[in-house]
């Protein structure tokens, strides 16, 4: 009896098991499916359009963005050159004609083989990034932005002068390394400043005119924060803060900085997520105006991840990223970058939401 009584349990437990799987497969089949059509091929979803009920084209497109291979707050992709050369790929399917490193190094981590950040303790790394964003973007003509070395010890003690040191070495060096492609076409001094930051002026006018003065003359862009209600901390806990700047005072910190600047640096890209979207045009306004009365060129840092939500950071809700890119238009701006295709746009990103605002932005500006 209790023989007869283990065989029926253990045929009970099989045939338990048995219909578990195939119902669990069914699940996973499930989305695949089309009604009686069976699986979803390219052409339904060709057949497939989102109604836009918004004017197309009516913001400023995308032509640039930074390459964040030496972040402290996004997580690394791990790509190879066969993931970069893909990437280049989907950038210029877009339109996307300038790639900008944005930091040659950070504290020990650094992008290239540089005999001197490494004898000043730097991780030599496993491949030689610049070489290989160069040669990309030689393969599909695109201007390629060097973004300079960033050794931390700014944000630890509030000293920019540490920073023109260690890239007097840098700048030199990588123009003798890489000045030879005809893809480098210009120098990002990458420390990210707001007002009244301590010493601004004196470190981007000598790294700028260090820029210019070894590579016979190539433009120099920043891309600084507003110090808005959005600009807070990304270790904190906070989406907004209370001191946040006016447009008068903004107005007047910035015509100082780019009034001792003019000459070494050619472009400025204010990062667009500190403010609110409905003052998106009060603060591209006086940027505009102060680029036109230095002789700067005006370009937009469009973000593309969101500074709105707990979860930081994730790709951006396209409307968003419409309402910011047509504020750029209406206001006359110069060019549109990103920070940062890689990550919060491309259709390999590690985030899937990446693909999808690839998809809706290609729907606006291309379709």
């Amino acid at each position: 009896m209790k023989q007869t009584t283990k065989i029926m349990n253990r045929t009970t437990r099989r045939n338990f098991l048995k219909t578990a799987s195939l119902a669990g497969a069914s699940a996973l089949a499930w989305p695949a499916l089309t009604g009686c059509a069976g699986r979803a091929t390219a052409a339904d979803d060709a057949a497939i359009a989102t109604t836009l009920i918004v004017e197309k084209k009516n913001g400023l497109p995308l032509t640039g963005t930074f390459l964040d291979e030496i972040s402290h707050d996004i997580p690394h992709q791990n790509w190879g050159e066969q993931e970069w050369d893909r990437d280049f790929r989907y950038m210029k399917a877009i339109g996307i004609d300038t790639v900008i490193m944005i930091r040659s190094g950070y504290r020990k981590f650094i992008t290239y083989p540089s005999k001197y950040l490494v004898k000043q303790g730097c991780y030599m790394p496993s491949v030689d990034l610049v070489d290989l964003y160069l040669r990309l973007a030689d393969k599909y003509g695109m201007t390629f932005y060097f973004g300079l070395y960033d050794s931390g010890q700014y944000w630890d003690t509030g000293d920019l002068t540490f920073e023109i040191e260690h890239n007097k070495y840098v700048i030199d060096e990588v123009w003798a390394a890489y000045g030879h492609h005809a893809s480098f076409g210009g120098w990002y001094i990458s420390g990210e400043i707001s007002r009244k930051t301590k010493g601004a002026i004196d470190a981007f006018r000598a790294m700028g005119k260090q820029c210019k003065d070894v590579s016979n003359g190539l433009p120099t862009f920043i891309s600084p924060w507003i110090d808005g209600k959005k600009a807070v901390m990304a270790a904190s806990g906070e989406l907004a803060k209370q001191d946040a700047v006016s447009v008068r005072e903004h107005e007047k910190e910035w015509g100082e900085i780019f009034d001792g600047v003019k000459g070494a640096v050619d472009a400025c890209a204010f990062q667009d997520g500190q403010i609110d979207y409905d003052e998106l045009d009060a603060f591209f306004e006086v940027n505009k105006r102060l680029a036109d009365r230095y002789g700067l060129q005006c370009w937009t840092n469009a973000e593309t991840f969101d500074r709105d939500m707990p979860i930081k950071f994730l790709p951006i809700k396209f409307d968003k990223l419409r309402l910011k890119l047509e504020a750029a238009k209406r206001n006359r701006y110069d060019k549109a970058i990103t920070f940062e295709f890689s990550h919060f746009m491309s259709p390999q990103s590690a985030y899937l939401q990446a693909g999808h605002l690839y998809n809706r932005y290609k729907e606006y500006f291309l379709m």
